[in-house]
């Protein structure tokens, strides 16, 4: 997006879709938490996929990271994308690397309470260093 894109987007605040956001968090958390656990097993990522929420329902994240991080979330949850989930070896990947290309653009948001958080809601035990700063 050219910069005098970007400034004209930004200054009209009509450009914005409504969203009903807390409607589409209860969906999400709906869907989110049931498939992140069911597939435990088979996803890596499920610690950055958990702190990703965890980040995105933060109060003290800004709104153009939440946007990006549910943006992640919904593609993970969605029953169909670009390789379907079902292809074994394959099917993760590009959820994984949607995830991992949101958590590198808004990173700085992703505090060490939203990585404790996740693993403290996947059972996993506290890591023996504890995270520098919240």
């Amino acid at each position: 997006m050219r910069t005098q894109d970007r400034a004209a987007f930004d200054a009209d605040p009509d450009s914005y879709a409504v969203v009903d956001v807390d409607a589409a968090q209860k969906r999400l958390e709906e869907t989110f938490w049931p498939k992140l656990f069911r597939m435990i097993g088979r996803v890596p990522f499920a610690e950055s996929a958990a702190a990703a929420w965890y980040c995105a329902v933060d109060p003290e994240t800004p709104s153009r990271a939440k946007a990006l991080l549910f943006g992640s979330l919904i593609y993970f949850v969605a029953p169909f994308d670009a390789t379907p989930d079902f292809i074994v070896g394959l099917g993760l990947l590009d959820d994984a690397t949607v995830i991992a290309t949101v958590l590198s653009i808004v990173g700085s948001h992703l505090k060490p309470r939203h990585r404790r958080q996740a693993r403290a809601r996947l059972g996993k035990p506290e890591r023996m260093r504890p995270d520098a700063g919240d």
